[in-house]
C-alpha cells in the first residue's frame, strides 16, 4: 500500500509538471496554433480585431500614415488577380503590395493582407533593383524614374527608364505572373566613350522582425536556398550580431513568415553574392550582387531576376519548383523531417476538402481513411493487448517466485510469452504509425495557408486556431482573462470524454495504482491538448471513437478476450 501510494503521488507531481511546464516547451518547440481568429463576448462569436491590420500615425513605430506616404511621390499602380498596389518611381522601389486573395482576420469586412509597405511607414517591407556604385554611376536612390505605363498587369509589362548624364542609361522592366512571382529585367547600354563595370544587385528590406515566433519547428526569418540546399538559418537574432554571407551558382533568398514570403532570385546562371544584414531602426536587410562585367562603349547587358512576394500557397511553390522558375521554392514551407509524409497527406486533405467544401469534415474522412488502413495491424493490437492483460496473474506469480532472481525472472517471463503465443511488443506497430501520422497533421494545420481561417460548423472559424468557446468563462459572460493552461474549450472537453471511454473499454489494469493513473490521464491530456488548433483535436477524437468502434467490434467477434482479461 504504502508502494501504491508513492507511486500515485509520483504521477500526480509529473502531471502537475505538465500542466504547468508543457507550455514553457511548447512555445519553444512545438507552437500551438494560430491566434484566435474568434472570442466568445457574452455568449457570441466575434471575430479578433487585428490592431496591426491599419496602422495609423498614432502607432508608436509610425512616421506618417501610410496614405499620407503614398501620396507623395509619383506610382506605377499593381493590377493582377492576387495583388494590388504600386510602385514607387522614386527610387524604382516595389513598396505598396496587398494579397487580395487573403484577409487579416475571418470579419466579412477585414482589410486584405498587406505584405509590402513604404519606407516611412509602420511595419515597413520593400524590394528594390539597381546596380552598384564602383565606376558605374547608377542613378541615385531619390531618381524619379520614368515609367512606360501607368499599370502593371500580368499581359502588360512596365519599363522603368532613366539615365546618368555620362552616357549610360538603364532600364527595369518588371513584369508579374497571375499570381506572385515578378520578373525583373536590368538593363545598362553604354554610350559613353569608355568601358564601365556593371554589377546588379536586388535587395529586400523590413523594419522589424517576424509578427510570427521562430521555433524548433517552424521558422521564421531570413531563410536561403544556396548549392542546392535550404538554409533556415540564421534567425533574427544571429543577424542582429553579424551579417552573414555567402556564394552561389543558382538558389535565392529572402524573408519567410508562417504564411508569407518575400523572395529575391538572381540570375540562376550566374554566381552572385547573397547577405542578410542588420542595419538602423531595427532594419533588416537581405542582399544579392552579381559578378561584375564590363560593358564596352556601344554595347549593352541585361540581366535577369525574379521575385517571389506572396502566399505560400503548397501546389504554387510546387509548380513554381516543378517548372523551373525557382529552384526548390517549395523548401520555403518548413515541412521539416517527416516531409515524405506531411506532404501527401496535405495533398489528399486539400483534395477532400475540394471535394467536399468543409475541412472538418476532410479531417474526419482522413482519419477514417487512415484507420481503415491499419485496421488489420489496429485489430492485433486489440487482441494482444487483451491477451496481455490475461497473462497478468501468471506474470505476477512468475515475479514472485523469482523477485530474488531478476535474470531468472526475465527468462521465465520470455518462456511464457512463447508459451501463450503472445508478443508484447504487437500492440505498439499502430501507435508508431500514427505519430508521423499526428505530427504531419500537426504541420499541416500549423504551417500551410490552405487551413488558415477554415471554418468547421457553429463557433469553430477557424481550424487552425485554437477553440475559442472557453467553458471556465462561460463563453465570454464572465469578462476574465484565463490562464493559458485553463482556456479550455468544449472540444478539447470532447477530447478528453473520448479518451476516458476508450480507456474504460481496454482491459482492467492489475496494478491499482495504473488504473488510477488511467483514470486521470485523459483530463491531464485535455488541458495539454486545448492550446492545440481545433482541427488537430477533431483528429484525435475522432481516432478514439473509431478505436472504441473496433474494440467493441472486437469484443463482439471475440468474447473470450473480454472474459479472459476480466478474470
Amino acid at each position: 500500500m504504502k508502494d501504491e501510494t508513492k507511486n500515485f503521488v509520483l504521477f500526480a507531481v509529473i502531471a502537475a509538471l505538465i500542466l504547468f511546464g508543457w507550455p514553457l516547451v511548447q512555445s519553444r518547440f512545438f507552437p500551438t496554433a494560430n491566434p484566435p481568429a474568434t472570442k466568445m463576448v457574452d455568449g457570441k462569436n466575434k471575430p479578433v480585431a487585428n490592431p496591426a491590420a491599419d496602422p495609423t500615425a498614432d502607432a508608436p513605430a509610425a512616421i506618417r500614415s501610410r496614405q499620407v506616404v503614398l501620396a507623395e511621390t509619383p506610382r506605377v499602380a499593381i493590377d493582377t488577380p492576387a495583388l494590388k498596389g504600386s510602385i514607387n518611381l522614386k527610387g524604382a522601389r516595389l513598396d505598396d503590395l496587398v494579397l487580395t486573395r487573403y484577409k487579416e482576420t475571418v470579419a466579412k469586412d477585414s482589410p486584405p493582407i498587406r505584405l509590402f509597405s513604404p519606407a516611412g511607414t509602420p511595419d515597413a517591407y520593400f524590394a528594390s533593383f539597381g546596380w552598384r556604385d564602383a565606376g558605374l554611376a547608377p542613378p541615385a536612390a531619390d531618381t524619379v524614374w520614368t515609367a512606360s505605363a501607368r499599370v502593371l498587369t500580368p499581359r502588360s509589362p512596365v519599363t522603368l527608364t532613366a539615365a546618368n548624364g555620362k552616357g549610360q542609361t538603364f532600364a527595369i522592366e518588371i513584369a508579374v505572373d497571375n499570381d506572385y512571382l515578378f520578373t525583373v529585367k536590368q538593363t545598362v547600354a553604354n554610350a559613353g566613350t569608355a568601358p564601365v563595370p556593371v554589377a546588379a544587385y536586388g535587395l529586400v528590406n523590413r523594419i522589424g522582425v517576424s509578427k510570427d515566433p521562430d521555433s524548433w519547428t517552424i521558422h521564421t526569418g531570413p531563410m536561403s536556398v544556396s548549392n542546392g540546399a535550404a538554409h533556415y538559418n540564421p534567425n533574427f537574432t544571429d543577424v542582429d550580431k553579424a551579417p552573414t554571407s555567402f556564394t552561389t551558382t543558382g538558389g535565392w533568398l529572402g524573408f519567410t513568415d508562417k504564411y508569407w514570403l518575400a523572395a529575391l532570385v538572381p540570375d540562376q546562371t550566374r554566381a552572385f553574392d547573397g547577405q542578410f544584414r542588420a542595419g538602423a531602426n531595427n532594419a533588416y536587410q537581405a542582399d544579392f550582387t552579381s559578378a561584375a562585367q564590363l560593358l564596352p562603349p556601344g554595347r549593352q547587358v541585361t540581366q535577369t531576376a525574379k521575385m517571389f512576394a506572396g502566399a505560400k500557397e503548397v501546389k504554387l511553390l510546387d509548380r513554381y519548383t516543378d517548372t523551373g522558375a525557382v529552384v526548390k521554392l517549395d523548401y520555403a514551407i518548413d515541412w521539416g523531417w517527416f516531409r515524405l509524409v506531411e506532404k501527401p497527406i496535405f495533398y489528399y486533405l486539400d483534395w477532400l476538402f475540394r471535394l467536399i467544401g468543409n475541412f472538418g469534415v476532410a479531417i474526419i474522412i482522413l482519419t477514417l481513411t487512415i484507420r481503415a488502413l491499419v485496421f488489420p495491424i489496429a485489430q492485433r493490437q486489440f487482441a494482444s493487448m487483451a491477451a496481455m492483460r490475461a497473462l497478468q496473474p501468471k506474470m505476477k506469480a512468475i515475479q514472485e517466485r523469482y523477485k530474488d532472481d531478476k535474470q531468472r525472472q526475465q527468462q521465465e517471463i520470455m518462456a511464457l510469452y512463447k508459451a501463450e503465443k503472445v508478443n508484447p511488443l504487437a500492440g505498439c506497430l499502430p501507435t508508431l504509425i500514427q505519430i508521423p501520422i499526428f505530427y504531419a497533421l500537426y504541420k499541416a494545420l500549423m504551417l500551410t495557408i490552405e487551413m488558415r481561417h477554415q471554418p468547421f460548423i457553429l463557433w469553430i472559424k477557424d481550424l487552425s486556431a485554437p477553440d475559442p468557446a472557453t467553458i471556465l468563462n462561460l463563453f465570454g459572460y464572465i469578462p476574465i482573462t484565463l490562464p493559458h493552461f485553463l482556456t479550455i474549450g468544449v472540444v478539447p472537453v470532447l477530447l478528453g470524454i473520448s479518451m476516458f471511454f476508450q480507456f474504460r473499454l481496454n482491459p482492467q489494469q492489475m496494478d491499482p495504482t495504473q488504473q488510477q493513473v488511467f483514470a486521470i490521464l485523459p483530463w491531464v491530456l485535455m488541458f495539454v491538448m486545448a492550446p492545440f488548433a481545433v482541427g488537430l483535436q477533431i483528429y484525435w477524437i475522432t481516432t478514439n471513437c473509431v478505436s472504441i468502434a473496433q474494440q467493441k467490434f472486437l469484443y463482439s467477434r471475440h468474447p473470450q478476450l473480454k472474459e479472459a482479461a476480466a478474470k
